[in-house]
């Protein structure tokens, strides 16, 4: 007489297998997600400086008027522009007709996130800041340039 099918320990051992490759694939995954959207945030960063830029050589400041300390509302304010944010961005600081700088806070599913904040300023100058204590995150890591 001839069987078919598995037997229970067939079946255990590829229930192990499958347990063991799903423990090592999930962390790297969620380790991509994450790094896709810090991407996205830092892109947004850089989206908003060049639209802030565009308004500065169209009307000779950053700022809505000469003496004014609001940005106009050229850049986007959150990561993903639509549905729940990941990332909030808003300027840091007093902006002068001269300077500005731009952050984009963690928030949502990455408000634990180890590279922080991240900051630019009208130079181009990027920053982490609000980084978790412990973390051994590089502005390199985190920025991706």
């Amino acid at each position: 007489m001839s069987a078919r099918g598995f037997t229970l320990m067939e079946l255990m051992i590829t229930v192990a297998i499958v347990g063991i490759l799903a423990g090592i694939a999930y962390p790297s995954y969620l380790a991509q997600v994450a790094k896709a959207r810090r991407n996205e945030a830092t892109s947004a960063l850089l989206a908003g400086a060049q639209a802030l830029e565009r308004y500065y050589s169209t009307n000779g400041r950053y700022t809505t008027t000469a003496a004014g300390n609001t940005l106009p509302s050229v850049y986007p304010t959150q990561v993903p522009e639509s549905g729940s944010a990941y990332y909030t961005i808003a300027p840091s600081g007093t902006p002068t007709a001269n300077t500005f700088t731009l952050q984009a806070t963690r928030a949502g599913a990455m408000s634990g996130d180890d590279c922080g904040n991240f900051a630019l300023d009208e130079t181009g100058a990027m920053s982490l800041k609000g980084k978790p204590g412990g973390s051994s995150k590089t502005l390199a890591d985190c920025w991706r340039r």
